[in-house]
């Protein structure tokens, strides 16, 4: 009779194969799992970065909008009776138009680059606007504002340079002859830098304060950020430059003062030494001028 618990050796290494074949067939399952889940993690990963850049490419390349009207030169140019020199509005992607002062003129040109949130901006505009606006409704000079927003990132995420650049790029669109009192306004209660700013609805306010008639377009217009993307244009190209006219290559803070092309680097604060400063320039423009000789009599 044989034994039940006699195994011959033959029939132990038979099933010792059989059962290190089992590990291995499932080892090797798990791991062709493991392989499917990875692979397939990484490729949704992959695919959702793509699409990420994807919408980044398509943001990017997004055309922009036309410029406002009254700003073919990235400025506003204000002259006697504080009206703006009207031009067209500059097509998408179109280059600025500088614009040109008259050399036979005596009018002293003066050009301000500045950021409606930067401080310094605010305590030249301060300082000067005042004793500029009887000299720019006679005549005697004429002022060319260039809004930049330089400081977006500096108003607590509410990006209020960009907004109030862009509402001054609405007010020359629809209002232009309100520009120089709302330019005014925003320097004259100006928010304070790293703030959050003035809210859309407390510069619609500034607009109708103004004097503006155009209202419903302008607030319009602030609201849907219409000229956003042109204002980050026109920034860009004063930061890197040339700056027209001048022997200034770039923008290298967020206010440049150009007094017939020459740049203004005295105080800010003094509104002594910026008159005195145009007054030079003034004269400068006089001396530069060849007197005609006068012809012999006969």
């Amino acid at each position: 009779m044989t034994d039940p618990d006699d195994s011959r050796p033959g029939d132990v290494r038979a099933a010792a194969r059989e059962k290190a074949r089992q590990l291995r067939t499932s080892h090797q399952r798990q791991e062709r799992r493991r392989r499917a889940l990875l692979g397939g993690g990484i490729t949704i990963g992959v695919l959702a970065v793509l699409a990420i850049v994807a919408v980044v490419i398509v943001s990017a390349i997004r055309p922009t909008v036309p410029g406002p009207k009254n700003m073919a030169s990235d400025g506003v140019v204000v002259g006697s009776g504080l009206k703006v020199k009207t031009t067209t509005a500059l097509a998408a992607d179109a280059k600025p138009v500088a614009s040109t002062p008259d050399p036979k003129a005596s009018t002293v040109d003066i050009r301000i680059y500045a950021d409606y949130l930067c401080k310094l901006c605010g305590d030249f505009q301060r300082t000067n606007l005042e004793q500029l606006e009887p000299l720019v409704k006679n005549g005697a000079v004429t002022v060319e504002m260039h809004p930049v927003a330089i400081y977006t990132s500096h108003s607590a995420g509410t990006k209020y340079s960009l907004r109030a650049a862009n509402a001054a790029a609405c007010v020359a669109n629809y209002d232009p002859n309100s520009f120089w009192k709302f330019n005014s306004s925003l320097f004259e209660k100006q928010p304070a830098e790293g703030g959050p700013g003035l809210t859309d609805d407390v510069l619609k306010k500034r607009v109708e304060a103004a004097g503006a008639s155009r209202t419903s377009e302008i607030d319009s217009c602030i609201d849907d950020g219409r000229f956003k993307s042109w204002v980050t244009v026109a920034s860009d190209r004063a930061l890197s430059g040339p700056i027209p006219h001048s022997d200034v290559s770039k923008m290298t803070n967020a206010l440049l003062v150009l007094v017939n092309g020459k740049p203004y680097t005295g105080s800010l604060t003094s509104a002594d030494d910026f008159k005195a400063f145009v007054l030079q320039a003034q004269g400068d423009e006089y001396t530069s001028t060849p007197t005609p000789t006068p012809t012999p009599a006969p």
